[in-house]
Protein backbone atom coordinates (compact mmCIF):
# COMPACT_ATOMS: atom_id res chain seq x y z
CA UNK A 1 0.00 0.00 0.00
CA UNK A 2 1.60 3.40 -0.87
CA UNK A 3 0.56 5.68 1.80
CA UNK A 4 0.54 8.83 -0.25
CA UNK A 5 -2.50 7.83 -1.86
CA UNK A 6 -4.25 7.00 1.91
CA UNK A 7 -6.56 9.79 2.59
CA UNK A 8 -6.34 11.85 5.56
CA UNK A 9 -9.88 10.77 6.83
CA UNK A 10 -8.82 7.09 5.89
CA UNK A 11 -5.54 7.40 8.14
CA UNK A 12 -7.63 8.86 10.88
CA UNK A 13 -10.51 6.04 10.28
CA UNK A 14 -7.70 3.12 10.84
CA UNK A 15 -6.26 5.12 13.33
CA UNK A 16 -9.35 5.58 15.27
CA UNK A 17 -9.82 1.64 15.82
CA UNK A 18 -6.00 1.15 16.04
CA UNK A 19 -6.08 3.63 18.99
CA UNK A 20 -9.32 2.59 20.78
CA UNK A 21 -8.07 -0.80 20.60
CA UNK A 22 -4.71 -0.45 22.01
CA UNK A 23 -6.36 1.44 25.17
CA UNK A 24 -8.70 -1.64 25.68
CA UNK A 25 -5.21 -3.69 25.28
CA UNK A 26 -3.46 -1.77 28.07
CA UNK A 27 -6.16 -1.57 30.65
CA UNK A 28 -6.81 -5.46 29.80
CA UNK A 29 -3.32 -6.12 30.39
CA UNK A 30 -3.23 -4.41 33.90
CA UNK A 31 -6.13 -7.23 35.03
CA UNK A 32 -9.29 -4.69 35.06
CA UNK A 33 -12.02 -7.02 35.28
CA UNK A 34 -14.81 -4.48 35.77
CA UNK A 35 -16.33 -3.42 32.74
CA UNK A 36 -17.84 0.12 34.15
CA UNK A 37 -14.33 0.73 35.33
CA UNK A 38 -12.46 -0.73 32.26
CA UNK A 39 -15.17 1.46 29.93
CA UNK A 40 -14.03 4.61 32.86
CA UNK A 41 -10.25 4.28 32.14
CA UNK A 42 -10.50 3.66 28.45
CA UNK A 43 -12.92 6.65 28.18
CA UNK A 44 -10.14 8.89 29.47
CA UNK A 45 -7.87 7.55 26.96
CA UNK A 46 -10.51 7.30 24.06
CA UNK A 47 -11.95 10.94 23.97
CA UNK A 48 -10.78 13.66 22.09
CA UNK A 49 -9.62 15.22 25.48
CA UNK A 50 -7.66 12.58 26.16
CA UNK A 51 -6.24 12.01 22.88
CA UNK A 52 -5.10 15.67 22.90
CA UNK A 53 -3.23 14.74 26.13
CA UNK A 54 -1.72 12.26 24.90
CA UNK A 55 -0.14 14.54 21.35
CA UNK A 56 0.45 16.93 23.56
CA UNK A 57 2.66 14.79 25.83
CA UNK A 58 4.19 13.36 22.91
CA UNK A 59 5.01 16.39 21.09
CA UNK A 60 6.81 17.81 24.34
CA UNK A 61 8.76 14.96 24.02
CA UNK A 62 9.67 15.82 20.51
CA UNK A 63 8.68 12.20 19.51
CA UNK A 64 6.73 12.86 15.91
CA UNK A 65 9.08 12.76 12.92
CA UNK A 66 8.87 15.27 9.88
CA UNK A 67 6.82 12.16 8.22
CA UNK A 68 4.57 11.89 11.37
CA UNK A 69 3.52 15.54 11.56
CA UNK A 70 3.02 15.65 7.83
CA UNK A 71 0.10 12.71 8.76
CA UNK A 72 -0.85 14.63 11.80
CA UNK A 73 -1.46 18.15 9.97
CA UNK A 74 -3.23 15.93 7.08
CA UNK A 75 -5.67 14.33 9.63
CA UNK A 76 -6.02 17.60 11.77
CA UNK A 77 -6.79 19.70 8.78
CA UNK A 78 -9.35 17.11 7.60
CA UNK A 79 -12.30 18.33 10.30
CA UNK A 80 -14.81 20.34 8.51
CA UNK A 81 -18.03 20.15 11.01
CA UNK A 82 -17.82 21.66 14.55
CA UNK A 83 -18.28 18.45 17.07
CA UNK A 84 -21.07 17.92 19.56
CA UNK A 85 -18.89 17.43 22.79
CA UNK A 86 -15.78 19.74 23.15
CA UNK A 87 -14.59 22.26 21.17
CA UNK A 88 -13.08 22.22 17.35
CA UNK A 89 -9.43 22.53 18.51
CA UNK A 90 -9.53 19.80 20.67
CA UNK A 91 -10.95 17.46 18.31
CA UNK A 92 -9.07 18.70 15.52
CA UNK A 93 -6.10 17.93 17.43
CA UNK A 94 -7.73 14.69 18.37
CA UNK A 95 -8.26 13.37 14.49
CA UNK A 96 -4.51 14.51 13.89
CA UNK A 97 -3.36 12.02 16.60
CA UNK A 98 -5.79 9.33 14.82
CA UNK A 99 -4.43 10.21 11.51
CA UNK A 100 -0.62 9.45 13.20
CA UNK A 101 -1.53 6.54 14.70
CA UNK A 102 -3.24 4.81 11.17
CA UNK A 103 -0.44 6.27 9.31
CA UNK A 104 2.05 4.33 11.87
CA UNK A 105 0.02 1.07 12.05
CA UNK A 106 0.39 0.86 8.46
CA UNK A 107 4.24 2.04 8.21
CA UNK A 108 6.00 1.29 10.88
CA UNK A 109 4.37 -0.91 13.66
CA UNK A 110 7.70 -1.21 16.01
CA UNK A 111 7.28 2.81 16.10
CA UNK A 112 3.16 2.53 16.67
CA UNK A 113 4.28 0.59 19.73
CA UNK A 114 6.72 3.04 21.08
CA UNK A 115 4.48 5.94 21.13
CA UNK A 116 2.26 3.60 23.08
CA UNK A 117 4.61 3.10 25.73
CA UNK A 118 5.24 6.53 25.54
CA UNK A 119 1.23 7.55 26.09
CA UNK A 120 0.87 4.75 28.60
CA UNK A 121 3.85 6.14 30.84
CA UNK A 122 2.34 8.05 34.06
CA UNK A 123 0.04 10.55 34.22
CA UNK A 124 -1.21 11.03 30.72
CA UNK A 125 -1.33 15.02 31.71
CA UNK A 126 2.40 14.58 32.35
Amino acid sequence: MDIREVSSNSLSFIGDAVYTLRVREHFIEQKCQSSKLLQKMCNTYNSAKGQTAAFRKLEALNFFNEEEMDAYKRGRNHITHIPKNGDLLTYSCASGLEAVCGYLYITDRERLDEMFRIIFEGDLNA
